[in-house]
Protein backbone atom coordinates (compact mmCIF):
# COMPACT_ATOMS: atom_id res chain seq x y z
CA UNK A 1 0.00 0.00 0.00
CA UNK A 2 2.16 2.86 -1.31
CA UNK A 3 1.20 6.24 -0.16
CA UNK A 4 -0.72 5.03 2.88
CA UNK A 5 0.46 6.09 6.25
CA UNK A 6 1.83 3.09 8.17
CA UNK A 7 -0.04 4.21 11.30
CA UNK A 8 -3.34 4.22 9.48
CA UNK A 9 -2.68 0.75 8.10
CA UNK A 10 -2.07 -0.55 11.54
CA UNK A 11 -5.39 0.88 12.78
CA UNK A 12 -7.39 -0.61 9.89
CA UNK A 13 -5.87 -4.03 10.38
CA UNK A 14 -6.66 -3.85 14.10
CA UNK A 15 -10.28 -2.95 13.43
CA UNK A 16 -10.64 -5.78 10.96
CA UNK A 17 -9.19 -8.13 13.52
CA UNK A 18 -11.70 -7.00 16.15
CA UNK A 19 -14.63 -7.46 13.76
CA UNK A 20 -13.51 -10.93 12.77
CA UNK A 21 -12.98 -11.88 16.42
CA UNK A 22 -16.43 -10.61 17.42
CA UNK A 23 -18.03 -12.56 14.59
CA UNK A 24 -16.13 -15.68 15.61
CA UNK A 25 -17.21 -15.34 19.24
CA UNK A 26 -20.86 -14.77 18.22
CA UNK A 27 -20.78 -17.79 15.93
CA UNK A 28 -19.33 -19.92 18.75
CA UNK A 29 -22.08 -18.89 21.18
CA UNK A 30 -24.80 -19.50 18.63
CA UNK A 31 -23.38 -22.92 17.85
CA UNK A 32 -23.12 -23.80 21.53
CA UNK A 33 -26.70 -22.66 22.22
CA UNK A 34 -28.01 -24.67 19.27
CA UNK A 35 -26.21 -27.76 20.53
CA UNK A 36 -27.60 -27.35 24.06
CA UNK A 37 -31.21 -26.82 22.87
CA UNK A 38 -33.43 -29.92 23.39
CA UNK A 39 -35.02 -30.87 20.12
CA UNK A 40 -38.82 -30.62 20.25
CA UNK A 41 -40.63 -33.91 20.77
CA UNK A 42 -42.80 -34.77 17.80
CA UNK A 43 -46.48 -34.77 18.55
CA UNK A 44 -47.49 -38.43 18.94
CA UNK A 45 -49.94 -39.60 16.36
CA UNK A 46 -52.64 -42.22 16.87
CA UNK A 47 -53.76 -44.55 14.17
CA UNK A 48 -56.83 -43.18 12.38
CA UNK A 49 -58.65 -46.46 12.81
CA UNK A 50 -58.02 -46.42 16.57
CA UNK A 51 -59.26 -42.83 16.81
CA UNK A 52 -62.48 -43.77 15.02
CA UNK A 53 -63.00 -46.77 17.30
CA UNK A 54 -62.47 -44.70 20.43
CA UNK A 55 -64.91 -42.05 19.20
CA UNK A 56 -67.81 -44.53 18.98
CA UNK A 57 -67.18 -46.37 22.25
CA UNK A 58 -69.80 -45.82 24.94
CA UNK A 59 -67.11 -46.44 27.53
CA UNK A 60 -64.86 -43.66 28.76
CA UNK A 61 -61.55 -44.15 26.89
CA UNK A 62 -58.10 -42.77 27.73
CA UNK A 63 -54.83 -43.34 25.81
CA UNK A 64 -51.59 -42.78 27.77
CA UNK A 65 -48.03 -42.36 26.53
CA UNK A 66 -44.88 -43.84 28.07
CA UNK A 67 -44.90 -41.19 30.83
CA UNK A 68 -48.61 -41.76 31.62
CA UNK A 69 -49.50 -38.42 30.07
CA UNK A 70 -52.90 -38.34 28.38
CA UNK A 71 -52.60 -38.46 24.60
CA UNK A 72 -56.31 -38.70 23.99
CA UNK A 73 -59.44 -38.92 26.15
CA UNK A 74 -63.10 -39.25 25.18
CA UNK A 75 -65.71 -36.82 26.55
CA UNK A 76 -67.10 -39.41 29.03
CA UNK A 77 -63.64 -39.65 30.60
CA UNK A 78 -63.86 -35.98 31.50
CA UNK A 79 -67.52 -36.19 32.48
CA UNK A 80 -66.86 -39.05 34.92
CA UNK A 81 -63.90 -37.23 36.45
CA UNK A 82 -61.30 -39.79 35.30
CA UNK A 83 -59.24 -37.14 33.48
CA UNK A 84 -58.72 -33.59 34.64
CA UNK A 85 -56.13 -31.12 33.31
CA UNK A 86 -54.97 -33.79 30.83
CA UNK A 87 -53.93 -36.22 33.56
CA UNK A 88 -55.41 -39.24 35.33
CA UNK A 89 -57.07 -38.04 38.50
CA UNK A 90 -57.45 -41.09 40.71
CA UNK A 91 -54.47 -42.89 42.29
CA UNK A 92 -56.34 -46.21 42.09
CA UNK A 93 -56.48 -45.95 38.29
CA UNK A 94 -52.81 -44.93 38.12
CA UNK A 95 -51.87 -47.94 40.26
CA UNK A 96 -53.78 -50.21 37.89
CA UNK A 97 -51.90 -48.73 34.92
CA UNK A 98 -48.54 -49.22 36.70
CA UNK A 99 -49.36 -52.87 37.40
CA UNK A 100 -50.12 -53.51 33.74
CA UNK A 101 -46.90 -51.78 32.68
CA UNK A 102 -44.90 -54.11 34.92
CA UNK A 103 -46.04 -57.41 33.45
CA UNK A 104 -48.20 -56.54 30.42
CA UNK A 105 -51.18 -58.50 31.77
CA UNK A 106 -54.59 -56.93 31.07
CA UNK A 107 -56.36 -56.03 34.30
CA UNK A 108 -59.98 -55.24 35.13
CA UNK A 109 -61.31 -53.96 38.43
CA UNK A 110 -64.44 -52.36 39.86
CA UNK A 111 -63.55 -49.11 41.59
CA UNK A 112 -65.69 -46.76 43.66
CA UNK A 113 -64.19 -43.32 43.14
CA UNK A 114 -65.05 -39.75 44.19
CA UNK A 115 -67.32 -38.13 41.61
CA UNK A 116 -65.60 -34.76 41.92
CA UNK A 117 -62.88 -32.89 43.81
CA UNK A 118 -65.37 -31.90 46.52
CA UNK A 119 -68.46 -33.41 48.05
CA UNK A 120 -69.28 -36.97 49.10
CA UNK A 121 -70.68 -38.19 45.78
CA UNK A 122 -69.12 -41.33 44.33
CA UNK A 123 -69.18 -43.12 41.01
CA UNK A 124 -68.78 -46.88 40.50
CA UNK A 125 -66.57 -47.65 37.51
CA UNK A 126 -65.64 -50.92 35.85
CA UNK A 127 -62.06 -50.08 34.78
CA UNK A 128 -60.08 -52.14 32.25
CA UNK A 129 -56.42 -51.39 31.42
CA UNK A 130 -54.57 -52.96 28.48
CA UNK A 131 -51.26 -52.31 26.67
CA UNK A 132 -51.60 -50.46 23.38
CA UNK A 133 -48.44 -51.12 21.44
CA UNK A 134 -45.01 -50.94 23.06
CA UNK A 135 -45.31 -47.92 25.35
CA UNK A 136 -48.88 -46.72 25.23
CA UNK A 137 -51.72 -47.84 27.50
CA UNK A 138 -55.47 -47.92 26.98
CA UNK A 139 -57.85 -47.28 29.90
CA UNK A 140 -61.55 -48.09 29.45
CA UNK A 141 -64.16 -47.33 32.11
CA UNK A 142 -67.87 -48.13 32.24
CA UNK A 143 -70.20 -46.32 34.64
CA UNK A 144 -71.90 -48.93 36.85
CA UNK A 145 -73.43 -46.47 39.31
CA UNK A 146 -76.99 -46.69 37.94
CA UNK A 147 -76.79 -50.48 37.57
CA UNK A 148 -75.78 -50.82 41.21
CA UNK A 149 -78.62 -48.55 42.30
CA UNK A 150 -81.17 -50.59 40.33
CA UNK A 151 -79.76 -53.81 41.76
CA UNK A 152 -80.04 -52.42 45.30
CA UNK A 153 -83.65 -51.40 44.64
CA UNK A 154 -84.46 -54.85 43.27
CA UNK A 155 -82.83 -56.53 46.26
CA UNK A 156 -84.69 -54.32 48.73
CA UNK A 157 -87.93 -54.96 46.88
CA UNK A 158 -87.52 -58.73 47.18
CA UNK A 159 -86.70 -58.42 50.88
CA UNK A 160 -89.72 -56.17 51.48
CA UNK A 161 -92.07 -58.44 49.55
CA UNK A 162 -90.87 -61.47 51.51
CA UNK A 163 -91.42 -59.65 54.78
CA UNK A 164 -94.85 -58.32 53.83
CA UNK A 165 -96.09 -61.68 52.57
CA UNK A 166 -94.85 -63.46 55.66
CA UNK A 167 -97.25 -61.59 57.96
CA UNK A 168 -100.61 -62.53 56.39
CA UNK A 169 -99.45 -66.04 55.47
CA UNK A 170 -98.30 -66.66 59.04
CA UNK A 171 -101.55 -65.23 60.40
CA UNK A 172 -103.66 -67.50 58.18
CA UNK A 173 -101.63 -70.56 59.20
CA UNK A 174 -102.00 -69.71 62.88
CA UNK A 175 -105.74 -69.04 62.56
CA UNK A 176 -106.26 -72.29 60.69
CA UNK A 177 -104.54 -74.17 63.50
CA UNK A 178 -106.69 -72.35 66.06
CA UNK A 179 -109.87 -73.21 64.14
CA UNK A 180 -108.87 -76.87 64.13
CA UNK A 181 -108.35 -76.81 67.90
CA UNK A 182 -111.71 -75.05 68.47
CA UNK A 183 -113.75 -77.33 66.21
CA UNK A 184 -116.25 -77.98 69.01
CA UNK A 185 -116.87 -74.27 69.63
CA UNK A 186 -119.02 -72.81 66.80
CA UNK A 187 -118.70 -69.25 68.11
CA UNK A 188 -114.89 -69.41 68.17
CA UNK A 189 -114.80 -71.08 64.75
CA UNK A 190 -116.95 -68.30 63.28
CA UNK A 191 -114.79 -65.58 64.84
CA UNK A 192 -111.48 -67.05 63.68
CA UNK A 193 -112.90 -67.82 60.23
CA UNK A 194 -113.82 -64.16 59.80
CA UNK A 195 -110.29 -63.17 60.72
CA UNK A 196 -108.93 -65.69 58.23
CA UNK A 197 -111.09 -64.12 55.55
CA UNK A 198 -109.74 -60.66 56.37
CA UNK A 199 -106.15 -61.88 56.23
CA UNK A 200 -106.85 -63.69 52.95
CA UNK A 201 -108.29 -60.48 51.49
CA UNK A 202 -105.27 -58.53 52.67
CA UNK A 203 -102.95 -61.14 51.12
CA UNK A 204 -104.88 -61.00 47.86
CA UNK A 205 -104.70 -57.19 47.77
CA UNK A 206 -100.96 -57.26 48.52
CA UNK A 207 -100.21 -59.76 45.75
CA UNK A 208 -102.36 -57.77 43.30
CA UNK A 209 -100.57 -54.51 44.08
CA UNK A 210 -97.14 -56.14 43.89
CA UNK A 211 -98.00 -57.44 40.42
CA UNK A 212 -99.39 -54.02 39.44
CA UNK A 213 -96.29 -52.19 40.67
CA UNK A 214 -93.97 -54.65 38.90
CA UNK A 215 -95.88 -54.09 35.66
CA UNK A 216 -95.65 -50.32 36.03
CA UNK A 217 -91.89 -50.50 36.56
CA UNK A 218 -91.44 -52.53 33.39
CA UNK A 219 -90.77 -50.85 30.06
CA UNK A 220 -93.87 -50.10 28.06
CA UNK A 221 -96.33 -50.12 30.96
CA UNK A 222 -98.69 -47.90 28.94
CA UNK A 223 -99.95 -50.45 26.47
CA UNK A 224 -103.32 -48.82 25.72
CA UNK A 225 -102.74 -45.09 25.24
CA UNK A 226 -105.68 -43.07 23.98
CA UNK A 227 -107.60 -39.90 24.72
CA UNK A 228 -109.18 -40.41 28.14
CA UNK A 229 -112.03 -38.44 29.68
CA UNK A 230 -111.06 -37.51 33.23
CA UNK A 231 -114.69 -37.41 34.36
CA UNK A 232 -115.04 -41.11 33.43
CA UNK A 233 -111.87 -41.95 35.34
CA UNK A 234 -113.05 -40.15 38.46
CA UNK A 235 -116.58 -41.59 38.24
CA UNK A 236 -115.31 -45.17 38.01
CA UNK A 237 -112.81 -44.70 40.83
CA UNK A 238 -115.47 -43.15 43.07
CA UNK A 239 -117.89 -45.97 42.27
CA UNK A 240 -115.32 -48.57 43.32
CA UNK A 241 -114.50 -46.73 46.57
CA UNK A 242 -118.09 -45.94 47.53
CA UNK A 243 -118.82 -49.25 49.31
CA UNK A 244 -115.84 -48.88 51.64
CA UNK A 245 -116.75 -45.25 52.30
CA UNK A 246 -120.38 -46.12 53.05
CA UNK A 247 -119.27 -48.58 55.73
CA UNK A 248 -117.76 -45.63 57.62
CA UNK A 249 -120.54 -43.22 56.66
CA UNK A 250 -118.09 -41.14 54.62
CA UNK A 251 -119.56 -39.01 51.84
CA UNK A 252 -117.55 -38.68 48.60
CA UNK A 253 -118.23 -35.52 46.61
CA UNK A 254 -116.97 -34.67 43.12
CA UNK A 255 -116.60 -31.27 41.50
CA UNK A 256 -114.67 -29.36 38.86
CA UNK A 257 -114.18 -29.57 35.13
CA UNK A 258 -115.93 -32.56 33.60
CA UNK A 259 -114.68 -32.03 30.05
CA UNK A 260 -110.95 -32.43 30.76
CA UNK A 261 -109.10 -34.89 28.52
CA UNK A 262 -105.67 -36.50 28.87
CA UNK A 263 -103.65 -39.00 26.87
CA UNK A 264 -103.06 -42.25 28.69
CA UNK A 265 -104.32 -45.60 29.89
CA UNK A 266 -107.84 -45.42 31.31
CA UNK A 267 -107.43 -48.41 33.64
CA UNK A 268 -104.14 -47.20 35.11
CA UNK A 269 -105.55 -43.75 35.77
CA UNK A 270 -108.57 -45.31 37.50
CA UNK A 271 -106.18 -47.36 39.63
CA UNK A 272 -104.24 -44.24 40.63
CA UNK A 273 -107.34 -42.23 41.60
CA UNK A 274 -108.84 -45.26 43.35
CA UNK A 275 -105.69 -45.66 45.45
CA UNK A 276 -105.87 -42.01 46.49
CA UNK A 277 -109.53 -42.45 47.43
CA UNK A 278 -108.85 -45.67 49.33
CA UNK A 279 -106.15 -43.93 51.37
CA UNK A 280 -108.42 -40.96 52.04
CA UNK A 281 -111.25 -43.22 53.25
CA UNK A 282 -108.98 -45.51 55.28
CA UNK A 283 -107.35 -42.65 57.19
CA UNK A 284 -110.49 -40.57 57.72
CA UNK A 285 -112.82 -40.87 60.65
CA UNK A 286 -116.46 -41.87 60.43
CA UNK A 287 -119.06 -39.29 59.38
CA UNK A 288 -116.56 -37.16 57.44
CA UNK A 289 -116.26 -36.10 53.79
CA UNK A 290 -113.79 -36.89 51.02
CA UNK A 291 -113.72 -34.55 48.03
CA UNK A 292 -112.45 -35.08 44.49
CA UNK A 293 -111.82 -31.95 42.43
CA UNK A 294 -110.77 -31.68 38.78
CA UNK A 295 -109.18 -28.50 37.45
CA UNK A 296 -107.23 -27.61 34.31
CA UNK A 297 -104.50 -25.00 34.42
CA UNK A 298 -101.23 -24.34 32.62
CA UNK A 299 -101.70 -27.28 30.28
CA UNK A 300 -102.14 -29.71 33.18
CA UNK A 301 -105.20 -31.58 34.42
CA UNK A 302 -105.16 -31.75 38.22
CA UNK A 303 -107.16 -34.39 40.11
CA UNK A 304 -107.13 -33.50 43.80
CA UNK A 305 -108.36 -35.85 46.53
CA UNK A 306 -109.05 -34.04 49.81
CA UNK A 307 -109.80 -35.75 53.12
CA UNK A 308 -110.46 -34.75 56.72
CA UNK A 309 -108.30 -37.52 58.14
CA UNK A 310 -105.47 -37.77 60.64
CA UNK A 311 -102.94 -35.96 58.43
CA UNK A 312 -99.24 -36.66 57.99
CA UNK A 313 -96.40 -35.06 59.94
CA UNK A 314 -93.86 -33.01 57.97
CA UNK A 315 -91.07 -35.43 58.91
CA UNK A 316 -92.97 -38.30 57.28
CA UNK A 317 -94.05 -36.60 54.07
CA UNK A 318 -90.87 -37.24 52.11
CA UNK A 319 -91.29 -41.01 52.54
CA UNK A 320 -94.97 -41.64 51.92
CA UNK A 321 -94.35 -42.54 48.25
CA UNK A 322 -91.81 -45.24 49.12
CA UNK A 323 -92.84 -48.84 48.59
CA UNK A 324 -94.21 -50.55 51.71
CA UNK A 325 -93.77 -47.40 53.80
CA UNK A 326 -96.58 -46.76 56.27
CA UNK A 327 -96.92 -43.68 58.44
CA UNK A 328 -98.65 -45.77 61.13
CA UNK A 329 -98.00 -49.51 60.60
CA UNK A 330 -100.46 -50.54 63.31
CA UNK A 331 -103.24 -48.49 61.74
CA UNK A 332 -102.35 -49.82 58.30
CA UNK A 333 -102.83 -53.37 59.53
CA UNK A 334 -106.24 -52.40 60.87
CA UNK A 335 -107.23 -50.80 57.56
CA UNK A 336 -105.71 -53.51 55.41
CA UNK A 337 -103.13 -51.17 53.90
CA UNK A 338 -100.20 -52.61 51.94
CA UNK A 339 -97.96 -49.56 51.75
CA UNK A 340 -97.91 -49.77 47.94
CA UNK A 341 -100.83 -47.53 46.98
CA UNK A 342 -99.00 -44.21 46.81
CA UNK A 343 -95.98 -45.81 45.14
CA UNK A 344 -98.32 -47.05 42.39
CA UNK A 345 -99.82 -43.56 42.07
CA UNK A 346 -96.33 -42.08 41.66
CA UNK A 347 -95.43 -44.54 38.90
CA UNK A 348 -98.72 -44.04 37.06
CA UNK A 349 -98.19 -40.27 37.15
CA UNK A 350 -94.62 -40.60 35.87
CA UNK A 351 -95.67 -42.95 33.05
CA UNK A 352 -98.21 -40.34 31.95
CA UNK A 353 -95.66 -37.52 31.98
CA UNK A 354 -97.00 -36.04 35.21
CA UNK A 355 -96.44 -36.14 38.95
CA UNK A 356 -98.27 -36.32 42.26
CA UNK A 357 -98.09 -33.63 44.94
CA UNK A 358 -99.30 -33.56 48.51
CA UNK A 359 -100.25 -31.20 51.28
CA UNK A 360 -100.93 -32.48 54.77
CA UNK A 361 -101.12 -31.31 58.35
CA UNK A 362 -101.72 -33.52 61.38
CA UNK A 363 -105.29 -33.21 62.60
CA UNK A 364 -106.44 -31.27 59.52
CA UNK A 365 -106.29 -33.87 56.77
CA UNK A 366 -104.42 -34.30 53.52
CA UNK A 367 -104.69 -33.33 49.86
CA UNK A 368 -103.07 -35.45 47.15
CA UNK A 369 -103.04 -33.98 43.64
CA UNK A 370 -102.43 -36.10 40.56
CA UNK A 371 -101.21 -33.86 37.70
CA UNK A 372 -101.31 -35.11 34.11
CA UNK A 373 -100.63 -33.11 30.90
CA UNK A 374 -103.87 -32.18 29.20
CA UNK A 375 -104.59 -33.68 25.79
CA UNK A 376 -103.74 -31.29 22.97
CA UNK A 377 -107.14 -31.42 21.29
CA UNK A 378 -107.63 -29.49 18.02
CA UNK A 379 -110.22 -26.77 18.60
CA UNK A 380 -112.38 -27.98 15.71
CA UNK A 381 -112.71 -31.56 16.96
CA UNK A 382 -113.28 -31.61 20.73
CA UNK A 383 -116.63 -33.38 20.54
CA UNK A 384 -115.34 -36.13 18.26
CA UNK A 385 -112.31 -36.84 20.45
CA UNK A 386 -114.43 -36.73 23.57
CA UNK A 387 -116.70 -39.36 22.01
CA UNK A 388 -113.66 -41.53 21.24
CA UNK A 389 -112.46 -41.14 24.82
CA UNK A 390 -115.78 -42.42 26.13
CA UNK A 391 -116.33 -45.14 23.56
CA UNK A 392 -114.63 -47.88 25.65
CA UNK A 393 -116.83 -47.25 28.69
CA UNK A 394 -120.03 -49.14 29.50
CA UNK A 395 -122.84 -46.54 29.14
CA UNK A 396 -125.06 -48.02 31.84
CA UNK A 397 -122.29 -48.08 34.42
CA UNK A 398 -121.16 -44.56 33.53
CA UNK A 399 -124.64 -43.10 33.82
CA UNK A 400 -125.36 -44.86 37.10
CA UNK A 401 -122.07 -43.72 38.55
CA UNK A 402 -122.67 -40.14 37.49
CA UNK A 403 -126.03 -40.13 39.22
CA UNK A 404 -124.50 -41.45 42.43
CA UNK A 405 -121.71 -38.85 42.31
CA UNK A 406 -124.13 -36.01 41.73
CA UNK A 407 -126.27 -37.26 44.59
Amino acid sequence: MEGINPGVSTVVVGLLGLVVGAIAVLAFHLSDREQRRVPPRPEPDLDDGLVRVLSVLRSAAVVLDADDDVLRASPPAYALGIVRNDALVHPAVRDLVAAVRRDGVIREQELELPRGPIGSGTVLLQVRVAPLGVERMLVLADDRTEARRVEAIRRDFVVNVSHELKTPVGAIALLAETVADAADDPVAVRRFTERMQREAQRLSALVHEIIELSRLQATGALSDVRTVGVSDVVAEAVDRARTTAAAKNIVITVGGGKDALVYGDHNLLVTAVRNLLDNAVAYSGSNTRVGVGVTERGGLVEIAVVDQGVGIAQSEQDRVFERFYRVDPARSRDTGGTGLGLSIVKHVAADHGGDVQMWSEPGKGSTFTLRIPAADVPSAQPAALDAVARSDQTPAVTQATSKEVDA
